[in-house]
């Protein structure tokens, strides 16, 4: 790949602003969640042994562009200094005065940061001048929040036009797993889509039949492919309207020598509720008064015997509703073998998205992964064969 990393950049006595991703969970006036925060500790801590001056922009919540202080990023300090181990100083604003002061009296080894940059409407519009205002803090950028590089924003794209420009540790771990999972993977290849609505997720799946050799479709989405092979799905969540859009995804995945797995066994109930009296039929024997809420374990069985023979697998969305016992038992047990193979060397495995992280980390097998992204929208972009600007950035 074309960007820079830190290994690349001259820092000593140098500052450098550092666009993080620390938009974390708050409840009562506290962090709940520090994994974003844990995430870029690596970058800061490279940094300052480089002998530059860390400031740190980022946003927290949606502002609209007005200051609110129930969104000041002061409110995420002890968090950071807390994960850190060292003190972190903050400007009450991201540009003008209160940044140039704040930014002027940094120490060597010393921390900053700086207030809500959504706190001005000029971020998002990504606004030539408020970019220039940010670069005129410092004399080195670093973009370690993949999470928001989907954005063309002041701070994630405009920014990184006006300084010499790296990526931090945690883009560099992402880009790095995600070229390996897509860019040029080892074959072959196997992608894990699930979710309730193919609408949704209709790029992915067009560029993913290009680019895979093996497609398992699950939740809902699944459903909805059924539905579109004339299979009965009772009262499951399916998109009807979407049956002849299933049919070009099939069709262009036969094209493209992709082979796309459906359930071949479906965990079928009345009631959408955890322990629900379920049973195990064939694909096309769901009752009418009956919903889809799993795969069954004929699915699972031949999912894992197609997995153990590919390289690489990139995961995005549950088979089933993993939420509600017993239907998360296809999800979990995917899950595990997916593990398995990875930490017998077998297979390179990335997964992505809010539910997917969350399947994983309930199977307890998020950690045996290669990689675990927590970047929602722009791991699904990415996914989707487009440009992320904050990346492009970098690379130009």
């Amino acid at each position: 790949m074309s960007w820079k990393t830190l290994d690349d950049m001259d820092l000593d006595g140098k500052t450098v602003l550092t666009r993080v991703d620390i938009n974390v969970p708050v409840e009562g006036g506290r962090v709940t969640d520090t994994t974003r925060i844990d995430r870029i500790a690596p970058t800061i801590s490279d940094i300052l042994a480089k002998g530059g001056k860390p400031v740190l922009m980022a946003h927290f919540g949606r502002p609209k562009g007005q200051p609110n202080p129930a969104m000041s990023l002061d409110i995420v300090r002890p968090a950071v200094e807390a994960v850190l181990g060292l003190p972190v100083k903050f400007a009450e604003d991201c540009i003008g005065a209160p940044a140039k002061i704040a930014v002027a009296a940094m120490q060597q080894g010393e921390v900053l940061l700086l207030e809500n940059t959504r706190f001005h409407a000029e971020e998002t519009a990504n606004d030539p001048m408020f970019a220039a205002s940010l670069a005129a803090l410092g004399e080195v950028y670093c973009n370690d929040a993949f999470s928001a590089a989907h954005r063309a924003h002041a701070s994630t794209e405009g920014i990184a036009k006006l300084l010499p420009a790296c990526a931090g540790r945690l883009m560099q771990a992402e880009l790095s797993a995600l070229d390996a999972a897509l860019g040029s993977p080892t074959r072959p290849v196997m992608a894990v889509v699930g979710g309730a609505k193919v609408s949704t997720k209709l790029d992915l799946l067009g560029n993913l039949v290009a680019k895979v050799d093996h497609l398992v479709i699950g939740g809902g989405m699944a459903n909805t492919f059924l539905a579109a092979q004339g299979l009965s799905v009772g009262t499951s969540l399916a998109e009807h309207d979407m049956a002849d859009t299933a049919r070009e995804i099939l069709d262009k995945a036969g094209a493209a020598g992709c082979d796309i797995l459906l359930p071949a066994d479906i965990v079928v109930a009345r009631d959408f509720k955890a322990h629900a009296a379920s049973e195990t039929l064939p694909a096309d024997a769901c009752p009418e008064d009956a919903m889809i809420l799993d795969a069954g374990p004929a699915t699972v069985t031949k999912i894992a015997g197609v997995m153990a023979n590919c390289r690489t697998l990139i995961w995005n969305g549950p088979l089933g509703a993993f939420e509600l016992e017993p239907f998360d038992a296809a999800t979990m047990a995917a899950a595990a073998e997916a593990a398995r193979l990875t930490q017998d060397g077998q297979l390179t495995s990335v997964a992505g998205g809010g539910d997917t992280v969350a399947a994983l980390n309930q199977a307890g097998v998020a950690e045996a992964f290669t990689y675990i992204s927590t970047a929602g929208g722009a791991f699904l972009e990415w996914m989707e064969g487009k440009t992320l600007p904050g990346v492009a950035a970098l690379e130009a």
